[in-house]
């Protein structure tokens, strides 16, 4: 059986190896992958800066009928999994587990799905519609977006508070699938990256604005912005581009070692006085993936054409270079048709 396979905290060890066949065992489904997702959690794993194996975005089809799954049933799984020991995990939300004892899948102390097949916990499974298609490796991201959402519209709502106008910081695949969801809630979105034009975003109803063109203390402000662009200057920028009890939340990484400025009166003076919000957001739990596939399947729906764009590179395993290497769209490893 192929997989992908790297040594962790090595670079340019990523490599293609023949390794031994699964088997299901009791309370397991075995699923074969179709395909699954490159993100920039994998290009740092292989660069060794990060985590464990790599490749935690999936789509894959059952391969013989079991615990609620029929053969030929499409189906991805959620990456994070309980610590077993901490309240956040026995309340079923690992997304925010209290010890960072998890294992993700892929990530962290599990390995991931760029394999021919793979043994699951059915209760990790989350069924994708046909209507879906190949577009159920969208899944993982998206459910990444819908806990930033839930999470901001939470905080947002601990006090008098209307989502009417967002920011969306980057255009990559998380900024791109953020802008949908907000767009399918039919909030007024503007979305910033560094190219000159985006028809993706123009296409959803939003609007694009090149930040080589615009800086964004000109846009005005929100209810909500949403860092996707993964610079820690702009993480900071975005306290000072909320309205009154507005929410920013970080989606990007960006561990560079750096000093960012920021206006010492939006620190000190505006964040308390209108009541601002900054915090960050990491994976998600079930909840969140149903919301993802439910809301990807609506917005193939409201926009038929959009969605395919979203992935500009499908190769199969043996040419898992050029997806680590892709920008400008998701990039997929193909292993099955």
């Amino acid at each position: 059986m192929l997989a992908l396979v790297t040594q962790p905290g090595h670079a340019h060890t990523t490599r293609i190896e023949d390794v031994p066949a699964v088997e299901a065992r009791e309370g397991e489904v075995l699923v074969r992958t179709l395909e699954v997702g490159v993100c920039g959690t994998d290009r740092e794993i292989s660069e060794g800066l990060f985590g464990a194996p790599p490749q935690d975005e999936s789509l894959a089809v059952v391969e013989r009928d079991g615990y609620g799954f029929t053969r030929g049933q499409l189906v991805t799984a959620i990456v994070r999994r309980s610590c077993g020991h901490c309240l956040a995990c026995a309340e079923e939300s690992p997304d925010s587990c209290l010890t960072g004892d998890y294992s993700e899948r892929g990530i962290t102390r599990l390995d991931g799905y760029a394999r021919e097949l793979v043994a699951e916990d059915p209760a990790q499974l989350v069924a994708i519609p046909k209507s879906l298609g190949r577009l159920g490796v969208l899944a993982e991201p998206t459910s990444i977006c819908e806990r930033a959402l839930r999470h901001s519209r939470t905080i947002g709502g601990r006090q008098p508070w209307q989502l009417e106008r967002a920011l969306v910081l980057g255009a990559g695949a998380i900024g791109l699938l953020t802008t949908y969801l907000l767009r399918l809630a039919d909030v007024e979105v503007t979305t910033a990256s560094l190219e000159p034009e985006n028809e993706l975003v123009e296409q959803s109803g939003a609007h694009y604005v090149s930040t080589h063109d615009d800086d964004l203390s000109t846009l005005g402000t929100f209810d909500l912005v949403i860092e996707a662009a993964g610079d820690a200057q702009l993480m900071a920028q975005t306290l000072g581009l909320l309205r009154r009890s507005g929410v920013a939340c970080l989606l990007g990484i960006d561990p560079r070692k750096q000093t960012v400025d920021l206006d010492g009166r939006v620190l000190g003076v505006d964040t308390i006085l209108e009541n601002r919000v900054l915090f960050g957001s990491v994976n998600a739990r079930r909840e969140d993936w149903l919301a993802a596939v439910d809301d990807l399947d609506r917005a193939q729906e409201r926009w038929p054409d959009a969605l395919e764009q979203f992935v500009t590179l499908r190769v199969p395993l043996d040419r898992f270079s050029e997806a680590f290497e892709h920008r400008g769209g998701k990039a997929t490893l193909v292993l099955s048709d």
